[in-house]
């Protein structure tokens, strides 16, 4: 079930009331968020229910046993089953056809006919998500961390919490089991919040991203003929297209989770106001950061050894993390280039400089701060164009044509012709003004409508103005999140 849709805008009211109005005890409140989150992830394929079931149960059953034992050999082996299971389900769905199509290629190559063997399965929504969320579990409870959950639809509740189920972000079972096993009080403020972020989100999703998902499909679609001053929008409108409809999805979870009651961590806190790569990398998709950092990086040895293993090991998460979001040459090389963009800050110890943020306690940046964010901001353009090619040689493609015709003045006519058969682009064009302003005035908030100073009838007049952009400059065609596909 898509947020931006029909269904769900009947589905939330219907187990919000439910949640708080029939359901009273913490146990029938966890069933009720079971059969939601079942109910939300069956709408697309019911068939799949009986994966999520089997990955839960897994995990759920070896923590228990993790649980009776000390040995630690037996507790390696337990371990052992819950990552096969998990990431064997993530190999099998996600990437046993690349590989099997790669190993084809690399053997025609070497002058040898091998039709690769295909599975053509689809790949589940939300299983890269779960998968982490649920490993998170059981390394936790193998490190002694938390203890093994005894309550079966406790752990399944947490699973398939139907907010985040999808998309994120990828909790930990420390910051969430609790909440599951705790009461939970309504909080009028609490909710109040929580709708002003979901609004937010889907103002980011429907009027900014859905919008420049049509321009930036187009301009990919025939970047051989394009001028380069073309291509420069299209990869600055990819840029704000993932960041609005991921970070939007993002909103949506955190805020609807509000309204139930629970804290989802935070994934996204301005990352294009980013005065580095590596502040870009604390500021965007948080919750795989930091799972990469808790669970890969700082095991393989973090920086511990010295800095020829930072260095490993940062190659190491970054290119993990590009294979992460799909079975494409593409993205992993989006993960190297930004591991190159990395290696500078790392070498010379400024990984860690702008941990505050951007013009704090100031309206505007310096000239020296614009400077910094204007050139990530293009650091990071350029490696989104990888992120969306179809393939590796049109990610090439795309950027040379569009560095060697940059400054040619042939393009300036084929530029003002695309300009002038998108003029319905403007008024989506105008908000994302909009959102850059209201981003970087809320820049130390958790989302741009949190804490308002403003008196209540702007307020008002604020949330009704947001609205009536949603349903007349947004796209209402129900687009899928990109995150969907990973």
């Amino acid at each position: 079930m898509l947020f931006n849709s029909f269904a769900f805008a009947l589905f939330l009211p219907v187990v919000f009331a439910l949640y708080w109005g029939v359901f009273r005890g913490l146990r029938a409140r966890n069933l009720l968020l079971i059969a939601a989150g079942f109910l939300f992830y069956g709408w697309w394929d019911w068939r799949f229910l009986l994966l999520l079931l089997a990955t839960s149960l897994t995990d759920y059953f070896v923590a228990l046993a993790m649980g009776r034992t000390s040995d630690p050999a037996r507790r390696k082996v337990l371990l052992g089953i819950s990552l096969a299971g998990n990431l064997g389900t993530l190999g099998v769905f996600k990437y046993f056809d690349f590989f099997s199509r790669s190993l084809a290629d690399a053997l025609h190559g070497l002058g040898f006919a091998h039709d690769p063997l295909l599975l053509h399965v689809v790949l589940p929504v939300g299983i890269s998500f779960y998968t982490f969320q649920a490993l998170s579990y059981t390394i936790d409870v193998h490190r002694g961390r938390i203890a093994p959950v005894r309550e079966a639809d406790t752990f399944l509740a947490f699973v398939s919490f139907f907010p985040q189920l999808c998309a994120g972000p990828i909790e930990r079972a420390s910051h969430m089991l609790p909440q599951f096993q705790t009461p939970r009080l309504f909080s009028a403020q609490q909710a109040t919040d929580g709708l002003r972020q979901m609004l937010w989100g889907f103002f980011k999703k429907i009027v900014i991203a859905d919008n420049c998902s049509r321009v930036v499909d187009e301009v990919f679609d025939a970047s051989g003929s394009l001028p380069a001053p073309v291509l420069v929008l299209g990869a600055v409108l990819f840029a704000f297209q993932i960041y609005c409809d991921f970070g939007g999805y993002s909103d949506i979870a955190i805020g609807c989770a509000r309204l139930f009651g629970f804290e989802l961590m935070r994934n996204f806190a301005f990352p294009y106001f980013s005065r580095d790569i590596g502040e870009f990398w604390r500021r965007w998709h948080i919750s795989l950061s930091s799972w990469f950092r808790d669970y890969l990086y700082i095991p393989l040895g973090g920086s511990r050894g010295g800095r020829g293993m930072a260095v490993r090991n940062t190659f190491i998460i970054f290119l993990v993390s590009g294979f992460w979001h799909g079975a494409n040459w593409t993205f992993l090389a989006w993960g190297l280039l930004n591991a190159l963009y990395f290696l500078p800050l790392l070498l010379t110890g400024r990984n860690r400089a702008n941990l505050d943020v951007v013009a704090e306690g100031r309206y505007w940046p310096t000239v020296s701060e614009l400077a910094r964010m204007l050139i990530t901001f293009a650091l990071a353009c350029i490696a989104w164009v990888f992120f969306r090619a179809a393939d590796i040689g049109q990610a090439f493609a795309y950027l040379g044509r569009m560095a060697g015709g940059l400054w040619h003045a042939e393009g300036r006519a084929g530029t003002l012709d695309f300009l002038r058969d998108h003029l319905g682009f403007m008024p989506a064009a105008a908000c994302l003004a909009l959102l850059v302003l209201a981003e970087w005035w809320q820049r130390t908030r958790q989302h741009a409508l949190q804490d308002l100073a403003f008196a209540r009838p702007l307020r008002w007049a604020l949330y009704i103005g947001l609205v009536l952009l949603i349903v007349f400059v947004g796209d209402h065609a129900e687009q899928q999140f990109i995150y969907f596909q990973f």
